[in-house]
């Protein structure tokens, strides 16, 4: 799935961006309604989940291909797409829930977050 950083979703969203695509590579997205447990939640859920599995997989599969001073060309470029892919449908999930968090008070994309206290 391409991953557009461009339109990241913003905290407070009323949709939530789903882990997958339309047919013709749009985004989906699920307006919440009751619970927020419905069976596209769930069902949403269970793929980033797998998602992820398979994010950390490639991950390993990666660095060991890093390592391997016989790997060559193909399998680096192998490597790559898959590990590619993977970051992809991570930086989608991170988006996602970036969108399920709270709305800032104030609703200013701009304004500075919290001021943390100075160790004295």
């Amino acid at each position: 799935m391409p991953y557009d950083p461009d339109n990241a979703q913003q905290p407070g969203s009323p949709l939530r961006l789903l882990p997958w695509e339309t047919w013709d590579g749009r985004p989906c997205y699920l307006a919440a309604s009751g619970s927020g447990n419905g069976y596209l939640t769930r069902k949403a859920d269970r793929m980033e989940d797998q998602q992820m599995r398979n994010a950390a997989v490639a991950y390993t599969d990666a660095e060991t291909t890093l390592h391997n001073a016989a790997a060559g060309p193909l399998l680096l470029r192998l490597m790559l797409k898959r590990t590619t892919a993977a970051l992809g449908n991570t930086l989608r999930i991170a988006d996602s829930r970036l969108g399920r968090l709270p709305a800032p008070p104030d609703n200013d994309p701009d304004a500075e977050g919290p001021t943390l206290p100075t160790p004295h």
